[in-house]
Formats: structure tokens, C-alpha cells, sequence
């Protein structure tokens, strides 16, 4: 779907492991390296027609992270995320053991995380990533079984195709669950009173009689109902457990469901499901001869919440979105698609992009070999021609082009804001030349601070897509696309259910994002200082 070599995508998968974690660490490194020297160069403004496109329901399944929880803004709304995945056994075909009685479950998923000290005993002390929302956000958290056999593919007339699952998918899957919920402990911490705890574990680990303590780094951590397991895993039919297609549909997964907790304020996660796990700890009796009995020895079975490789899981995140009605007319009924919107509204998850189309879009004319213009349209902007004919003419070369995205800070001033903007070619879907040539730092996409550290603006350079466009008389001025982003190094894209005339994907890392922004677009009214432009320096001969 998009046009990178092997070779690059696997270069920006490596990235991936260094530069998650919300962006924060890899926000001061990138600030630097998109220089603003610019001397002995000159400048040069051109248009740039910008307007809103509401993103309608799009595909979420198979992403890492996903969100998980209630987060309310101000500015867009608020959004409920709900979340479904296959479990899969770590070992099949398991001896579990003659009489086997359960004596826990627990599910597991960690949350990211840092330390922010260690104390001389050892103990540390952490601060939660990814959180979005009030810290002292509560969720009534209900986890079911799973009544939807979830598949990666299916065959259609001979050919296989990928099953994808969407994000208005969320009632169907409700309305399938299985049963009571599994989290069912009398501390409401872990059901009606949820929250996500910063505190490290400390275990208690016993080896051959020996105790040792285990500090665990904060995670989501469960008791689910024991009876349950007992009767799904411990009793269950060999048959059942003896491969993953027949224990994926046998056992077809968890839905986690989220609501308010009473009065409480709320918040929201991202969450790597695919690192979690339940553990079922019981007793049976053992296996050797020469025991009495009624002897008995523990024993552990353990559950991952995904299938033997990420390829063969499926899940899915489902969005529920209550917009603020500013919010829905800016991106539906108020679009202006001739002259450009006045602020364009980024929102991550099922939520809105900004369609830029460079250049003034006027072509009455072109120009010769001489550089004289010639009256007539060409299917060319005009702006774009004389770009092309000053650097075929006059000799002007491009040493850097640039876009800058200013933050209405008033409207933001109240709110959180992404870390980072991610401009890719909408056209095609496609990453452009200069994030596929370097995708770390001189593309940029970080947000600038000002002195009060909040956003005063982003700034991405496409100085290669703008040398394509001027020495390739025949390259496209192909729409391009802006959308919040969450990690640099994710660039696959999700289909929309439905597409339309204009997207018929989203990049996953605007999915996997649920913050937004309000920047300036390039209509005429907006003023200069404010208005979104192509800025484009050039070294030109004397």
C-alpha cells in the first residue's frame, strides 16, 4: 500500500523499540537537528489550501498499543475505549494433572512505564506513560468472555483476505459477551473503582524453600474469577486444548468493557496487550507412583493474551466517540474545500485529519524554454510552473522547504497536546521521500514550545518532495495528508470501513493517538504570521 523499500521498512521497524514511549526523550534530539539558519539563502512563500476531512469508522485491529479507558477533552469530546483480543496457550496439548483444583488466576498486562527513583533498599518509584485524563481517574473496568470467534483472514472465491475489525464495532461485540464479568474480587480497585497504579509489585518468590523477593515494574494485575478456569482450562476436554485453532475457537477471548466509576473523573491508557498474560496457579495430584495418594503438587498453566505469534491474533479497539458539536461542524457541515478552512482540527483515534493541497490552485498559464509565460491552462498550478521554470531558467536551486503548522494557543491553552504531527502523501498513501530518507530527524513533526511550554507550532520539511516536483515535469502534486501521530517509526495504514472520494485509509499512528490539535490553516483571512504556508529557500545566481 505504501511505496518504501525492504530495506527502509525494515530500518524503521528497528526504530520502533528505540522510539515509542511517547515521544518525549526523542523531542529534544529532533528540535535541533531541523535547523533554522538560513544565511546567504532566499526565501520564497507560496499557498498552501488546507481543510478538514473527518476520519468515519476505520480499521483497529492488529495495532500495538491500544487505548483503554475514558478520556475527556475539552476541545473534541469525549472517548470511551473498549478493547478485544484472543488469549492463546503457552504450551498445548497441557498435563494438567489428575483432581486439579485452582487456587488463582490472575491477568497481568504492564503498563508503560519510568523510574523516577531508587531508593537504597532497592524499592523504586515510577511514573505512568501513556496516560491521558485526570490522575486521578477512575473506571468502572468489567472484563468478559469473549462470545465473537475472531479470525485474521478468510477466504473469499479462492483467494484469502485479511478480516479487519473496525471501531464502531463495539456493540456487537457487547452484546456477544459471555456470561458475568471475570474480575469479579470483592476490592473495588479491581472492578468498579479501577484505576491505573504507578506502585511497583513486590513478590514474594519461593525456590526450593528458599524466599526471594521479585520487584515488578507497575502493571495492570487482576484476581479473575477462580471457577471459571477451573471449568474452562483445568476441566476442559484434552480435545479443547490441543492446538491453537481449536482452543481459539473453543476459548474465543476477552472483552474489556469500560464505563464511569460514579461521580469520578476518568482517564485512559495505552496499553501493549499483546505482553500480557494469565496465570493459573492450582494443585493436582502427582504424578509419581511412589507418593501416597492423596499427595498433591502445584502446578502452573499460563495463558498469553495473543496467539503463538502476533500474526495469527486478533484484536481489535473500538471508539466511542460523544463530540462536542464546535468540534462535529468543523470537520462536516463547515468544510471548505475552495478556499481552505480557517483552523483545521487534528484528532487521533476515529477522529479527523487536515487534507493539504499545495500551491494556489490557479492555471491559466505556463511557461517556454525561455522562461516567458504562455496563457493557457496545463493542468499545472501556476505557482508550481514558475517554480519549475525559475530552476530551469534562472538556475535557482532548493535548499530547503519547509511547512509550518502554527497552534491556535488560545483555543489549546486548556488541554494536552500531541507531541508530535505526521504529513504523508494522501494520494497514494504513501510516507514522502524525505520521511523515508530520514525518518528521525531532519523531517521533523515535533511540537516547538514556547517560553510557557505549550505548543507554538510544528514544522515538517518535505525539501525532497519539492526538488521531486520541480525537476520531474511529470510528478503529481499529490494531496497530502496531516494527521497527530504517536510514533514515528509506525507507518502502515488502517483502512476506513467505508472509504470515500477523498481517504480510504488512515495512518496507524494517528489511530493509536487519542490527543488532538487546532492549528491555522491557509484560507486568505487567517493573518500572516498565523497562516499556513509552503516556505521554500533557494540559492539563487547573481
Amino acid at each position: 500500500m505504501y511505496r518504501t523499500s525492504f530495506i527502509k521498512k525494515t530500518l524503521l521497524a528497528v526504530m520502533a523499540v528505540f522510539l515509542y514511549s511517547c515521544d518525549k526523550d526523542f523531542n529534544a534530539i529532533g528540535e535541533g537537528l531541523v535547523g533554522e539558519d538560513h544565511f546567504g539563502l532566499e526565501s520564497e512563500n507560496y499557498d498552501v489550501l488546507a481543510y478538514n476531512q473527518e476520519v468515519t469508522p476505520v480499521q483497529s485491529s492488529g495495532m500495538t498499543p491500544n487505548a483503554l479507558g475514558i478520556f475527556e477533552n475539552p476541545l473534541f469530546g469525549t472517548t470511551t475505549a473498549n478493547f478485544v483480543t484472543q488469549v492463546g496457550l503457552v504450551i498445548y496439548s497441557p498435563t494438567i494433572g489428575e483432581s486439579p483444583v485452582i487456587e488463582s488466576a490472575v491477568l497481568q498486562i504492564p503498563y508503560y512505564s519510568k523510574v523516577t527513583e531508587t531508593k537504597d533498599n532497592g524499592d523504586n518509584t515510577y511514573v505512568l506513560d501513556s496516560i491521558y485524563g485526570s490522575k486521578d481517574g477512575k473506571l468502572d473496568l468489567k472484563i468478559y468472555e469473549s462470545g465473537i470467534q475472531m479470525r485474521t483472514s478468510y477466504y473469499s472465491g479462492g483467494s484469502q483476505i485479511p478480516q479487519f475489525y473496525y471501531t464502531d464495532q463495539n456493540t456487537e461485540f457487547q452484546n456477544k459477551r459471555i456470561g458475568a464479568f471475570l474480575n469479579d474480587a470483592e476490592k473495588p480497585e479491581e472492578n468498579t473503582q479501577f484505576y491505573f497504579n504507578a506502585t511497583e509489585y513486590k513478590d514474594s518468590i519461593t525456590t526450593d524453600g528458599t524466599k526471594t523477593l521479585s520487584r515488578v515494574k507497575p502493571e495492570m494485575r487482576l484476581q479473575l474469577n477462580k471457577q471459571f478456569f477451573q471449568d474452562k482450562i483445568l476441566n476442559a476436554a484434552a480435545s479443547k486444548l490441543s492446538t491453537e485453532d481449536l482452543f481459539q475457537e473453543y476459548f474465543r477471548g476477552l472483552y474489556f468493557s469500560v464505563e464511569k466509576s460514579g461521580a469520578n473523573p476518568t482517564n485512559m491508557a495505552l496499553l501493549n496487550f499483546s505482553e500480557g498474560k494469565i496465570t493459573i496457579k492450582y494443585k493436582a495430584k502427582t504424578a509419581i507412583t511412589t507418593d501416597a495418594p492423596e499427595t498433591t503438587e502445584d502446578k502452573t498453566i499460563v495463558l498469553n493474551l495473543k496467539g503463538v505469534a502476533a500474526a495469527t491474533t486478533s484484536t481489535a479497539n473500538f471508539l466511542d466517540d460523544v463530540r462536542n458539536p464546535d468540534y462535529v461542524n468543523a470537520i462536516t457541515t463547515n468544510v471548505n474545500k475552495t478556499e481552505g478552512d480557517e483552523k483545521l482540527y487534528l484528532k487521533g483515534g476515529q477522529g479527523s485529519i487536515a487534507v493539504l493541497k499545495l500551491f494556489n490552485p490557479t492555471d491559466v498559464l505556463s511557461y517556454n524554454s525561455k522562461g516567458e509565460p504562455v496563457t493557457g491552462a496545463n493542468g499545472v498550478p501556476d505557482q508550481l510552473d514558475e517554480m519549475r521554470s525559475n530552476a530551469i531558467v534562472k538556475g535557482w536551486k532548493v535548499n530547503e522547504a519547509n511547512l509550518v503548522f502554527n497552534i491556535d494557543a488560545e483555543k489549546m491553552k486548556d488541554t494536552g497536546e500531541p507531541n508530535r504531527v505526521y504529513l504523508y502523501d494522501l494520494t497514494n498513501n504513501a510516507v514522502l521521500v524525505d520521511y523515508s530518507t530520514d525518518a528521525s530527524s531532519t523531517y521533523g513533526g515535533l511540537i516547538t514550545l514556547g517560553s510557557d511550554k505549550r505548543g507554538k507550532s510544528y514544522k515538517i520539511r518535505i525539501t525532497g518532495h519539492i526538488r521531486n516536483l520541480i525537476k520531474d515535469a511529470t510528478a503529481k502534486n499529490v494531496d497530502l495528508g496531516l494527521v497527530v501521530s504517536q510514533s514515528p517509526a509506525t507507518i502502515a495504514f488502517n483502512a476506513l470501513k467505508n472509504k470515500n472520494e477523498i481517504i480510504s485509509a488512515v495512518p496507524r499512528t494517528s489511530i493509536m493517538n487519542p490527543l488532538g490539535t487546532i492549528i491555522y490553516g491557509g484560507k486568505a483571512s487567517i493573518p500572516d504570521d498565523k497562516r499556513l504556508k509552503l516556505e521554500v529557500y533557494y540559492t539563487k545566481p547573481n
